[in-house]
């Protein structure tokens, strides 16, 4: 047998009260929304936009507790409807039980998606402009959110005889990619570097819709390569063509980008008015 990396001993709860807990899942939840929040402050700064930022700090506010409903409602939805539709089906009560586990990235985009255009809507502001804010921001969440999972041994990778194999508890004893850690590196480091690298470097932000699409393209092609080291999920397997439902899933993502970023590309923006 190769050589292997022991687990650390993580206790999946970071704070026991007793009659309390809070455990690292909710805390990466919780943080990923905070610091979002802050980066957001920081990229309608007035620096960044000489005729005035896309949105003011009153509109961040609001909109960052409606995305946290978004991301809550449809990671959920999404895990049901993509991963375990006919069990939900069969138990639909337990669709509730989220303190059970299981919500879906895919999903709580979709249900980030739907609240930037329903607020943009409301407000009568650009959704590809907010779009953009948010998409830098989301890498942030993310990473804390892998990291998370790997603190929880969770969504481990495939078998592998590299030195860096790891041993996860609950598996079956072989040495395994921490894929965890490779989805932080790549969804959440170097993809919030590069968004940085765009919004600060270039003038992509002044055209509605391009950041967003090189964040729905850099997602896509990550969570892609990273699925060949992740253990598909054991319910589902390998589907069509051999690949796994997150790679499926993430196919029409860098589509979507791509058609973001020529839109952009062929429609370049005017910088926004000061909003009230």
């Amino acid at each position: 047998m190769p050589a292997a990396i022991s687990f650390p001993a993580f206790d999946p709860v970071a704070l026991d009260l007793g009659f309390f807990q809070i455990r690292w899942y909710a805390l990466a939840y919780i943080s990923g929304l905070l610091l979002g929040w802050w980066y957001l402050g920081r990229l309608i700064a007035d620096k960044w936009w000489p005729n005035g930022p896309p949105l003011n700090r009153k509109q961040v506010e609001d909109l960052v507790f409606y995305i946290m409903l978004g991301v809550v409602l449809g990671g959920r939805l999404g895990y049901v409807l993509f991963y375990k539709p006919a069990d939900y089906l069969e138990h639909p009560l337990r669709i509730l039980e989220v303190w059970q586990g299981g919500m879906s990235f895919h999903g709580g985009l979709l249900g980030v998606t739907a609240v930037i255009i329903l607020y943009a809507f409301r407000t009568r502001r650009s959704m590809y402009a907010i779009g953009d804010l948010i998409g830098c921001a989301v890498p942030i969440g993310l990473g804390l959110g892998r990291i998370a999972n790997f603190v929880n041994g969770e969504l481990y990778g495939r078998a592998t005889g590299s030195d860096w194999g790891m041993i996860f508890p609950g598996s079956d004893g072989l040495p395994r990619h921490p894929s965890q850690l490779y989805e932080a590196a790549l969804e959440g480091l170097v993809l919030f570097v590069v968004l940085r690298l765009l919004f600060t470097r270039t003038g992509l932000r002044f055209r509605p819709g391009a950041l967003c699409g090189c964040f729905w393209i850099g997602y896509g092609l990550s969570r892609i390569v990273v699925e060949f080291f992740r253990e598909p999920d054991n319910y589902l397997g390998f589907l069509w063509f051999g690949a796994s439902m997150g790679q499926l899933l993430s196919i029409p993502m860098v589509l979507f980008g791509v058609w973001l970023l020529a839109r952009a590309k062929a429609q370049p923006a005017q910088p926004h008015a000061n909003p009230a």
